[in-house]
Formats: structure tokens, sequence, C-alpha cells
């Protein structure tokens, strides 16, 4: 059973990425799935989430209109679509799952090992 979170990278302000959380080992559409960033010297702080069963999305009000979560079954993964990309944006962004799309990682069961965003100019 793992998580693997990708697509981290260096972008401009202003800029998009897309991350994809991919998982082996498990069928990720009967699992929510969580993103959640982590700053240097800050808490882990979630970013959205997607249901499972219900596909219902939610989003942090800092990425609200800027972010957004989509599955695709077929590949068994989970993308995040990140336009508009500040420098607050900046951390290193992990994928998670668990039975409920909640915002308290306690209560995700797998954990990606992080991917990295930097926005800078």
């Amino acid at each position: 059973v793992q998580l693997q979170a990708s697509g981290g990278g260096l972008v401009q302000p202003g800029g998009s990425l897309r991350l994809s959380c991919a998982a082996s080992g498990f069928t990720l559409d009967n699992y929510a799935v969580g993103w959640f960033r982590q700053a240097p010297g800050k808490e882990r702080e979630w970013v959205l989430s997607i249901g499972s069963s219900s596909g219902r999305k939610f989003y942090a009000d800092s990425v609200k209109g800027r972010f957004t979560i989509s599955r695709d079954n077929a590949k068994n993964t989970v993308s995040l679509q990140m336009n508009s990309l500040k420098p607050g944006d900046t951390a290193v962004y992990y994928c998670a799952a668990g039975k409920l799309a909640l915002k308290d990682p306690d209560e995700y069961d797998y954990w990606g090992q992080g991917t990295q965003v930097t926005v800078s100019s």
C-alpha cells in the first residue's frame, strides 16, 4: 500500500503546477483524498480534499478559486491543479488517503512522501 506524490517544482508567481497522487496496492476511489502542505517552520496545513463516494470537494479559503482537486479513476490517481500561484504557496505538498475528507491530518491512514513546490521569481 503506497501513495506517491509528484509534479512539484519551481514556478514564477502567477504560474501553474499540477501535482499528482498515485496509489498502489489499493483503489484510491474508495478513499477520501486530502492534500496538505507544510512550509518551513510551520505546521502541516490542510489545503483541500475530495470525498470518496460523494465526490464532494472542500477547499481552504486560502486556495479557493485557484486550486482544484480531481480524480482519474482509470489511473488510480488524484490531481491537484494549482493556478495563480503565490510565494505564500511555497511548501512541501503531501497527499493522504482516509475514510473521510477531513481537515485533521490524524484522520488519514496513508500518506505520500511529499513534493516540493517553490513559487519564486
